[in-house]
């Protein structure tokens, strides 16, 4: 556990910085709980690369990792992540991916560039 929390600490700081290239290195992380932070710390980055480097996080094997993505690509206005949320929105196996990517699809859908 202290691996997770000193890497942890360590991606939040990588989002705070706007360092998106190295964000994307830990999202290809075996452990769910550092792809969940990286996915959360891209929504501190609102650029049209940070929307594209959640795409994979969007179809990620685990719920905690795809619900973290749906956020975050709600929280940066990632209009071309509108698709992917919609179908976790609708279609997830995961009864907490889908509460979760419906609201970020609904804030997605409803916000104004």
């Amino acid at each position: 556990m202290a691996r997770i929390d000193a890497i942890r600490e360590k991606i939040q700081k990588l989002g705070r910085k706007q360092k998106l290239d190295a964000l994307i290195k830990y999202s290809g992380d075996s452990d769910e709980t550092i792809r969940t932070e990286a996915a959360i710390a891209m929504g501190m980055i609102s650029t049209y690369e940070a929307g594209m480097a959640l795409i994979p996080l969007l179809r990620d094997s685990s719920p905690m990792v795809r619900a973290a993505a749906a956020t975050s690509a709600a929280d940066i206005n990632a209009k071309h992540c509108e698709e992917y949320v919609k179908k976790l929105a609708f279609a997830d196996s995961d009864p907490n991916v889908r509460n979760v990517a419906k609201a970020a699809f609904d804030r997605l859908k409803t916000s104004v560039v």
